[in-house]
């Protein structure tokens, strides 16, 4: 089921939102305010909380950025149940592991986070947040927003020496990530909660092509912008991470897996190998997420134990001459 806030009552509905044509459209975020020195959300240690689903491509690359750069005293996290139902998002104290109550207001539905910013607020409630708890309000629900402000105006807090968003590749970065978010972040989705058969198949070519667009691209060079870890990789990650468990199966994106792209499956092992990345990936929460949060899509609910699929299989692309 699908449930947003208007004017900040909760309202179920039996599908997300689709053009005339039947393809699934995606609401724009909200909140889009922006962490700076000397501005009304200043710099701050301990001033921010990120909620999260570990379950969420969007959530898991703030987890994956808060990681890498060591920001995990600087901005506290917690994470709703992986399951949505027609309430969305909730806290559960006694879910999956990793799973806890809200830790600030103690709130048992997401949606009541978005009706504390915003008591009339109206639109989908999405992860992730940034929360201040000074203002007590949202900060941004973006997650583009949210890990480039990480690498960036709140990097002065993190405690690795890391740099995600270098200023010589930040065009290169971008240029990436606009390239690949429609065809790839956001084609899962476009294939999983198409309409009709005409914008699932568009959706479905325009997901290979690009993946076989990056294929070419990681032959000749370590990662997306270039021979450097950066925010690009973090944003492609957590998708190809999902891809063989769930999206192959359950968004019907079946043509071919990650790991029958030599380059894709070589760069997803790569990166989960970065330090702290394999400890926010949770694919017991994406499992349950996915395939018993869309009775639409699986009726029965039903969570399959596998494919068996080991992201800690060595690669050699951290050795190999590029250029």
């Amino acid at each position: 089921m699908a449930g947003s806030l208007e004017n900040g009552e909760w309202v179920v509905r039996s599908t997300w939102e689709k053009t005339p044509a039947g393809a699934f459209k995606r609401q724009r975020s909200t909140f889009r305010d922006r962490i700076a020195p000397g501005e009304r959300f200043g710099v701050e240690p301990g001033r921010y909380h990120l909620y999260v689903s570990y379950a969420c491509p969007w959530a898991h690359r703030t987890l994956i950025t808060r990681a890498l750069l060591g920001l995990e005293d600087a901005i506290t996290a917690s994470s709703v149940h992986p399951l949505m139902t027609d309430d969305g998002w909730h806290f559960d104290p006694d879910g999956p592991e990793h799973i806890t109550p809200d830790p600030l207001f103690g709130e048992r539905f997401f949606r009541d986070i978005y009706r504390r910013a915003n008591p009339e607020f109206t639109g989908r409630v999405t992860v992730p947040v940034l929360w201040d708890r000074q203002e007590q309000t949202i900060v941004n629900n973006e997650s583009r927003d949210i890990i480039e402000m990480m690498a960036t105006t709140l990097r002065p807090l993190a405690t690795r020496s890391v740099d995600l968003f270098p200023a010589p590749m930040q065009a290169a970065i971008d240029e990436a990530m606009d390239r690949f978010y429609a065809p790839i972040n956001n084609g899962v989705y476009r294939c999983g909660f198409a309409g009709t058969q005409t914008a699932y198949e568009a959706a479905y070519r325009e997901i290979f092509a690009a993946l076989d667009h990056w294929e070419a691209v990681l032959e000749r060079q370590r990662f997306l912008a270039g021979d450097v870890l950066t925010l690009a990789d973090i944003a492609m990650f957590p998708t190809l991470y999902r891809f063989d468990p769930v999206y192959v199966v359950h968004f019907k994106t079946n043509l071919r897996r990650i790991q029958d792209y030599p380059n894709l499956w070589g760069f997803v092992r790569d990166v989960y190998a970065q330090p702290g990345v394999a400890e926010t990936c949770r694919l017991d929460h994406v499992k349950e997420h996915y395939y018993q949060s869309h009775p639409q899509l699986n009726p029965r609910g039903f969570v399959p134990p596998g494919p068996v699929i080991d992201y800690t299989t060595p690669t050699d692309r951290a050795q190999r001459a590029w250029g």
